[in-house]
């Protein structure tokens, strides 16, 4: 009986953020496999760009959240204040933000953030405060 109701609750839950990123005006999908983020825009894929996620001995977690904060520039104090350009921080310390090794977009690379090409990653940006970050989901999947 506990088992059955732990399934019940972990279908529901999982119904819950399907919907919850289905009903977002803005979605982030970051596809690990095929190293892409899919931006869709109140139910309409707009653009579709190469990324970079973490390189061997990292992680990108995934799952879905909501934004958390905006910077339009931020330095990473964990990495040698390397700049994070257009930096949308969703979970802990990761971001999708800007880069400037875009000659290593399309495969993975980073230390676990979502790197995108500093123009996309300042249309990101933009679109998320268009949206606003209760209105976007940020979505990380294998």
């Amino acid at each position: 009986m506990k088992n059955l109701a732990l399934a019940i609750a972990m279908i529901v839950g999982s119904c819950f953020l399907t919907l919850s990123a289905a009903q977002a005006g803005l979605v982030g999908k970051v596809d690990l496999s095929s190293q892409t983020l899919t931006v869709i825009q109140n139910g309409k894929v707009v653009y579709r760009w190469p990324v970079s996620t973490a390189r061997r001995g990292y992680v990108t977690p995934t799952g879905t959240w909501k934004p958390k904060r905006l910077h339009r520039m931020w330095y990473s104090r964990k990495y040698d204040m390397s700049p994070m350009p257009y930096s949308v921080f969703y979970h802990r310390g990761y971001a999708i933000h800007g880069t400037g090794a875009i000659s290593r977009l399309g495969r993975p690379a980073s230390h676990g953030c979502v790197r995108l090409h500093p123009a996309n990653a300042k249309r990101f940006y933009s679109l998320v405060r268009k949206h606003g970050m209760g209105n976007t989901r940020i979505i990380v999947q294998r």
